[in-house]
């Protein structure tokens, strides 16, 4: 299995190709990499990708813990 992150893999394909291959839309992408997500893409052994996003645990912003 290969993992990717995301800006890797759609500087590898078109936004349209990725989000085809990720099963949603070149929207999603294109938002995720101007919002700078940190989304890794996988390449499993039967040809398929599956995407995965690393996220700061507890989820809650800086601002909401402050409070």
């Amino acid at each position: 299995m290969k993992r990717t992150p995301l800006t890797t893999f759609v500087h590898e394909r078109t936004q349209e190709e990725c989000a085809a291959l990720l099963g949603c839309t070149q929207g999603a992408i294109s938002k995720a990499l101007r919002v700078g997500r940190a989304v890794f893409v996988t390449e499993h052994p039967d040809g398929s990708f599956s995407a995965e996003e690393l996220r700061p645990f507890p989820s809650q912003s800086a601002k909401t813990q402050a409070a």
